[in-house]
């Protein structure tokens, strides 16, 4: 009993963290600590720490003196809405949350066992990176963590939060976790820091500047999400929680739901007359969901496509859609990594996939072409000719040229393609392809603005509609917008028995 009390007295200094002080410091920044941030994120009274009396081995620089339990990381297992998740907690106060050869031995039995038991691992990142007083053993630890997160890659959902410093290697553990949140102002990311930047390249930049949640939500989409504050990253972790399964063997938790009738005749006046017009296609996803459910994913990167998860009568879906708000909708270089990413992790977690079509084409000009216009937008193609989720398409306006094919055409495998009334299917744009093909009659014209709107109006007639390809079968109907989500609700759910079968091979070889 003695040993018992002398063990529950060291947890419990081992629970105060770093101390009062740089408990107090922590919050003074609007930060929680690593055990308020667990028990905030977990059901309550759930949690169950493993490995809360580890203490480092080093003995170098005196640090046999500095001794705290735990090590600078707090692991274990509890519960989200009920479902097991396991997770860890990076504790700042502790030697700067840096990582040791145990505080890494930690994570990664923290990682193995979320793999062995088929559930989610969430890490609460917030470390001054590797622990220098370590040297090698300290690199060997992130090695190991990264090891693990690309054999746990596509088995168990990985979710990172970014919660105050992350650099340097410590950055690749998250870049390879299939969702990123970070907290604005108080979290940042980069490999190198401000001052290595500044000696090398003598370029003066902040830390915000360089690698905030701004920075890395807008401009390299690096993070998926970013929150306000510690408060609300959590409950957006939560939340992407509710769209996934426990790992890829499970389909992702229906949610009680009632249908009705499903009209929706808000989506009848959304599309506007003038091909030219745009409109936002998240009125068209919010007419199409259940009620408030859309989580929409890299909502300020490449914003010319809008992917998120959603519900559909009570289930999971995914979706991607172009956006006429933003390149009047062109599929770009950014657009096509951000929408192939997404198709590979619904792909993952069996989360099937809308995909809302109005897309002109692919954006033209030597910056594309330059930056890899071709094997990006390949990426995109790939990746949605690779899936095998459920997959249904709505061409809702345009559907021109290559970009027809990569946005889940029938010919790449989509499984049921829906277009409204007013679709255009076509090579080009209707006055684009009546300069080229009746280039000699127009230009031998007495009125050659005439004759092109004459012939535009031709083309247009045979072509700019979807009843020639609803007549070839590329189209399996034509429906009106009112009936959209009526027709996918029913669509989905023929398709929940759907079995793929792939020719054998050890992986196939996406255009990175």
């Amino acid at each position: 009993m003695d040993k018992l009390q002398t063990l529950n007295d060291k947890l419990s200094k081992a629970q105060l963290g770093g101390g009062a002080d740089r408990i107090a410091k922590q919050h003074q920044k609007g930060k929680l600590t690593a055990r308020e941030r667990v028990n905030l994120l977990l059901d309550p009274g759930t949690f169950e720490e493993v490995g809360a009396l580890v203490t480092h081995r080093t003995t170098d620089f005196d640090m046999q003196e500095q001794v705290f339990y735990g090590d600078g990381v707090i692991t274990g297992y509890g519960t989200v809405d009920g479902r097991l998740v396991y997770v860890f907690a990076q504790d700042f106060t502790v030697f700067g949350g840096s990582l040791s050869e145990t505080h890494a031995e930690k994570i990664c039995k923290i990682m193995d066992m979320a793999v062995k038991t088929g559930a989610p691992l969430i890490g609460l990142n917030d470390s001054g990176g590797a622990r220098i007083q370590e040297g090698v053993r300290s690199l060997g630890g992130y090695a190991d963590i990264f090891y693990r997160n690309v054999q746990a890659s596509g088995v168990i959902p990985q979710l990172s939060a970014i919660m105050g410093p992350c650099a340097g290697g410590a950055v690749y553990s998250p870049a390879m976790t299939d969702f990123t949140i970070m907290v604005e102002h108080t979290s940042y990311m980069f490999v190198t820091g401000p001052n290595v930047v500044k000696t090398v390249t003598n370029e003066s930049v902040t830390s915000e500047e360089l690698g905030g949640a701004s920075t890395h939500s807008t401009k390299s989409g690096v993070t998926h999400l970013t929150a306000a504050n510690d408060v609300l990253c959590l409950k957006q972790l939560r939340r992407l929680l509710s769209y996934l399964p426990q790992n890829c063997e499970e389909k992702p938790i229906e949610y009680p739901y009632s249908l009705g009738s499903e009209i929706r005749e808000q989506l009848n006046g959304i599309v506007p007359d003038s091909p030219n017009q745009p409109y936002d296609m998240r009125e068209v996803i919010r007419g199409i969901i259940d009620e408030d459910s859309f989580l929409e994913i890299h909502e300020r990167y490449a914003e010319n496509i809008v992917v998120g998860f959603a519900r559909l009568g009570g289930k999971s879906i995914g979706i991607i859609a172009n956006q006429p708000y933003s390149l009047a909708g062109v599929l770009d270089v950014d657009s096509s990594k951000k929408a192939a990413r997404f198709t590979r992790t619904c792909d993952c977690f069996n989360v099937p996939l809308l995909v809302l079509v109005d897309v002109p084409g692919f954006l033209p000009g030597t910056d594309q072409e330059w930056n890899g216009i071709i094997t990006n937008g390949a990426k995109l193609l790939y990746a949605l000719s690779e899936a095998t989720v459920p997959r249904v398409t709505v061409i809702t306006r345009k559907a021109y040229g290559g970009a027809y094919d990569v946005m889940n055409s029938k010919h790449i495998g989509a499984d049921f393609n829906y277009a409204w009334p007013g679709a255009e299917i076509a090579v080009m744009g209707a006055k684009g392809a009546s300069e080229i093909i009746f280039r000699r009659e127009i230009k031998s014209a007495d009125d050659p603005a005439a004759k092109l709107a004459e012939k535009e109006a031709e083309y247009a007639e045979k072509f700019a509609n979807p009843y020639r390809a609803a007549q070839r079968g590329f189209i399996d109907e034509v429906i009106y917008p009112q009936d959209t989500r009526r027709k996918l609700i029913r669509a989905f759910a023929s398709l929940e028995g759907k079995v793929t079968v792939l020719p054998k091979k050890k992986h196939g070889n996406i255009p990175l």
